[in-house]
């Protein structure tokens, strides 16, 4: 089963060899059994949508990925909060946690919802020595404030389990989607980042953070 993607769409990379992504509405990854192909620097990611969605149905299956000795990592956005959200985060290795923005009015503006679990999620982790990377959607006009990127650096830049943060280009890959769906895109109109704005976030975010990519 599969959930809708939020407003933005962004591509799923992993940086790690030999690691595959899998959409969460399959009961298990092919090739499961041959777990001597995961152990070597390598592991399954449960993406989305949103895999937190199914928080409930993961939780056993993660549980047996772990059994097996396989790395299990989950690519989230970090605001959906209840019992099996945190079993699920509880058994994962490591959480690829999107934050769209960290200003609220600006993040509402961008996604139609509250940040505010979002970043509850990463105090969780921290507190919880759950290694994580941050991910941030720089979209030009808004998300690219440098303030607001301050503001972020402020409030997180000191956790021990971010492990690098990661800057995600906007793009307009999930145009089609929408047009496909019959709804209007709101951010139709908004141009990709140029490499000036890439490179100006980076080194941003690189007076607060240790370890900055750009994608």
């Amino acid at each position: 089963m599969q959930f809708p993607l939020p407003v933005l769409c962004q591509p799923r990379h992993d940086s790690r060899k030999r690691r595959h992504t899998y959409p969460t509405g399959r009961n298990r990854p092919h090739g499961y059994e041959s777990t001597s192909f995961f152990r070597k620097r390598g592991g399954v990611t449960f993406s989305g949508g949103e895999p937190t969605f199914q928080a409930k149905a993961l939780v056993p299956l993660v549980r047996e990925l772990k059994e097996k000795g396989i790395h299990v990592c989950i690519d989230s956005n970090g605001g959906l909060w209840n019992e099996d959200v945190e079993k699920l985060f509880q058994l994962t290795d490591l959480v690829l946690l999107d934050i769209k923005e960290f200003n609220p009015a600006r993040h509402q503006a961008l996604t139609g919802r509250s940040n505010e679990q979002t970043i509850r999620t990463a105090t969780w982790l921290e507190e919880n020595g759950k290694p994580f990377w941050l991910r941030y959607v720089l979209v030009p006009g808004y998300s690219d404030f440098e303030e607001d990127i301050r503001q972020l650096g402020e409030a997180l830049g000191k956790y021990k389990m971010i492990q690098r943060v990661e800057i995600l280009p906007y793009h307009t890959l999930g145009v089609h989607k929408y047009e496909a769906m019959e709804q209007e895109y709101k951010l139709k109109d908004v141009k990709e980042n140029t490499p000036e704005q890439l490179e100006k976030a980076a080194e941003v975010f690189k007076e607060y953070f240790t370890t900055v990519v750009v994608n």
